[in-house]
C-alpha cells in the first residue's frame, strides 16, 4: 500500500491554489478626471514590451504576457515554474472615449492608460505602451 505524506498533499493543494490565482485578472482603478478616464493597473514583473492595450468605444482591454529567458539551458532543474505568465483584463468605461488620442505609460510596474472622452469610431485601436 502506497501512503502519501500529508505534506505532499498540502504542497499539491497549494500549487493548485497558486495556479488558480495566477490566472486571475489584475486589479485596476478607473479615475474620471473630467476630460478623460485614467486606468491604472499594477503589473509587477512585466516590461512595456510584454503589454498590449486596446480601446474601443467604452471598453479598454489590457493583456500582458511575460516569458522568462532560458539562461541556464541544460541546467538540471528539480522544478521550474518561472517560464511564462500572463494576465488579461477587460474594463467597461462609463462613456465613449477617443481612442486615437489615448496614451499609455508603464513605469515601475504600474500601467497608466489615459483615454480622453469623446465619441469613438467603430474600429478598435491599439495603444502603444511607452
Amino acid at each position: 500500500m502506497d501512503r502519501r505524506s500529508p505534506f505532499d498533499e498540502l504542497e499539491s493543494l497549494l500549487e493548485r491554489i497558486d495556479a488558480a490565482q495566477s490566472m486571475g485578472e489584475p486589479d485596476a482603478d478607473i479615475r474620471d478626471t473630467g476630460e478623460s478616464f485614467e486606468v491604472v493597473v499594477d503589473l509587477p514583473g512585466y516590461e512595456s514590451d510584454d503589454i498590449e492595450v486596446e480601446a474601443r468605444e467604452r471598453t479598454v482591454r489590457i493583456d500582458a504576457t511575460h516569458r522568462e529567458s532560458a539562461e541556464a539551458t541544460g541546467a538540471d532543474y528539480v522544478r521550474q515554474e518561472r517560464n511564462k505568465r500572463s494576465v488579461s483584463r477587460g474594463l467597461t468605461l462609463p462613456e465613449d472615449v477617443d481612442e486615437s488620442e489615448a496614451t499609455a505609460d508603464f513605469s515601475n510596474g504600474v500601467l497608466t492608460v489615459t483615454l480622453p472622452k469623446a465619441h469613438a469610431d467603430e474600429a478598435s485601436t491599439s495603444i502603444d505602451v511607452e
